[in-house]
């Protein structure tokens, strides 16, 4: 449920930017905020006091702000632009790929040989995201050029997503990390456009639409998340994962009438498999790299 809540919410999103035509700054603006403003308001019920603990050590607060701009706040951007620019579908198929930029990121910058899991996994992912790209024909590309590179910004920001909110969600509940990062990305892009001030004119398209990524984007499917968590084993939770790309690109079908041949549906499964191999690999030798075993295994938190 909570990956079909992912799927959904990136349906909505483009709904938003392209039917709707509303810009970036103020969509992020009033996302971040009053996602983080609800989050902390149900953290503060949850824990009371114990919310304010993130900014008593130094480490966690270090890690939260990193966390807050350079992933999530960073993430966003790049996703609504690459779905702006292109769509949901291909936006999502892109993201998705942020495990694999986790574990290339050890390999350039802790210098640690690559599995053949990793090797397999990667060769496959190009190639998944080689025909989602081109959809068979060879001679171009289906969706435009600026739009891969937003696409592939998003992947790399969720792998940021992922790796820098450790250290803080290890002294402190991870949804009062969330809260905090979520409505310190708020203030960061209220300083440039306050989401008060000339905004979009407000209809109940417009409202309900943002009110569905809130809730589906980022409260629901982390809750469920949470809950998955205590009841199921990370990996069927990854296996799972893969609802996401999927109801994206089925919705995108439906609502946005996405020309989807056989080659693009062909290219989104083997990415989703790649990734899948890529996951088992890294469980089955924890003994070798445990750290990122885990940082794939919270690979939406």
């Amino acid at each position: 449920m909570a990956s079909f809540s992912w799927g959904i919410s990136g349906t909505v999103l483009q709904l938003i930017s392209q039917n709707l035509a509303i810009p970036a700054s103020w969509m992020l603006s009033t996302r971040t905020f009053f996602t983080g403003l609800i989050l902390l308001m149900i953290s503060a019920f949850l824990y009371r006091g114990q919310i304010f603990n993130v900014f008593k050590d130094r480490t966690s607060l270090i890690s939260v702000f990193t966390y807050a701009i350079f992933g999530l706040a960073f993430n966003l951007l790049t996703f609504y632009y690459a779905i702006q620019t292109g769509n949901a579908s291909t936006a999502t198929i892109l993201q998705y790929l942020s495990p694999l930029f986790i574990v290339l990121g050890s390999v350039i910058f802790q210098r640690k040989m690559p599995m053949r899991s990793d090797l397999i996994a990667f060769i496959l992912a190009l190639l998944g995201v080689f025909l989602c790209i081109t959809r068979g024909d060879f001679s171009h590309l289906a969706v435009p050029f600026i739009s891969l590179m937003w696409g592939l910004g998003s992947g790399i920001t969720a792998a940021f997503y992922v790796v820098l909110p450790k250290k803080a969600a290890a002294k402190n509940p991870p949804l009062v990390v969330l809260g905090w990062g979520t409505m310190i990305a708020g203030i960061f892009f209220n300083c440039f456009r306050p989401f008060w001030a000339n905004p979009p004119h407000l209809t109940v398209t417009l409202v309900s639409s943002v009110a569905t990524v809130m809730l589906f984007g980022t409260i629901i499917p982390f809750g469920m998340l949470l809950y998955a968590s205590r009841i199921a084993p990370s990996d069927v939770i990854s296996i799972m994962d893969a609802a996401q790309p999927i109801t994206t690109s089925i919705l995108s079908v439906i609502f946005f009438h996405l020309n989807m041949n056989w080659v693009e549906a062909g290219g989104i499964l083997i990415v989703i498999v790649a990734i899948y191999i890529l996951q088992r690999g890294r469980r089955e030798n924890t003994a070798v790299a445990p750290e990122l075993n885990d940082d794939e295994a919270d690979f939406h938190y």
